[in-house]
């Protein structure tokens, strides 16, 4: 990236924190700072678990913690433990905080609208749409992926989502006991590995590897889920799986894939691979592929 990128970057940063009134502690003509409110209005109308909220809003605790005193204090939120488990705390909103969400709800359209009144139709239509695509790439900068025990909740998630959507999408449907299998110990070092992609804690996305020793590594469970679809997720795990096996040694990556998973297909083609004929007897597939690797340089 280069200087230019990051100022222009930090120019749009001051323009819309003092447009959004992010320096005013009186976020929409309110008595409360941003953070307050918009911590009113993540808890929402059914309440939320305060770890959750943490996440959610990329807050440590101790600060998330103040917020939360605040409001309370203010009468608009209660903490107490959950029904469910007392170990979790959860937040609610009072009477008070309700009515209270619901006028920066009304205030928060009226700042939107004073967006876009001064602009033409067409600049409105140029604000929303660029809007729309920041949104889309900030989110997708937001993505972690990261190297995972395939037992673990959020990979087991993937993997039952992998499951499914094959079941959806093929002619025949999808029975993994008639698969070629990748179990849970192919898929931890150093047999394998299991890649998940996450976005606000929410598992989005998979990809794993099972390792050959000198022979190509062979990509496996390559997921992704609809409600990310555009941003890149499937792209930067296949480059990530590609990445760690080079530096495994391997000299290529190999795959297989089905017809109907037409945009998997594009996704491998665009990244380089090239179909080559059938190197085993995967009863779903349709098309194998390779990409040869260059390999990681020690030392």
């Amino acid at each position: 990236m280069t200087s230019e990128a990051i100022e222009r970057v930090r120019s749009f940063n001051r323009l819309v924190s003092q447009r959004i009134g992010a320096l005013d502690d009186h976020y929409l003509s309110r008595d409360r700072p941003l953070g307050e409110a918009r911590v009113l209005w993540e808890i929402g109308e059914d309440g939320a678990d305060v770890r959750d909220l943490r996440c959610r809003l990329a807050l440590d605790s101790g600060y998330l913690s103040r917020l939360l005193q605040a409001l309370e204090t203010d009468g608009l939120v209660s903490v107490r433990p959950s029904d469910a488990d007392r170990r979790v705390r959860t937040a609610h909103l009072t009477a008070a905080g309700r009515r209270e969400r619901r006028v920066l709800e009304r205030r928060s359209d009226e700042l939107a609208q004073s967006f876009l009144a001064p602009l033409g139709e067409r600049q409105q239509e140029r604000l929303v749409t660029a809007m729309g695509e920041v949104e889309r790439l900030l989110s997708a900068a937001l993505v972690r992926v990261d190297v995972v025990d395939p037992a673990r909740p959020e990979a087991q998630a993937c993997l039952q989502a992998y499951v499914a959507e094959l079941g959806r999408r093929f002619e025949a449907g999808f029975d993994p006991a008639r698969s070629i299998p990748a179990e849970l110990h192919e898929l931890r070092p150093p047999d394998g590995l299991f890649l998940v992609a996450t976005l606000h804690t929410q598992a989005v996305g998979c990809g794993a590897l099972k390792f050959h020793g000198t022979a190509p590594a062979e990509l496996k469970r390559m997921w992704v889920s609809d409600s990310v679809r555009g941003l890149g997720i499937g792209r930067r795990v296949l480059e990530e799986l590609e990445l760690r096996a080079a530096a495994a040694g391997a000299p290529a990556v190999r795959l297989e894939t089905n017809r109907a998973l037409r945009e998997a297909i594009g996704l491998y083609r665009s990244a380089g691979y090239r179909e080559v004929e059938a190197f085993n007897d995967e009863p779903y597939a349709h098309h194998w592929f390779e990409k040869p690797l260059r390999i990681a340089q020690s030392g």
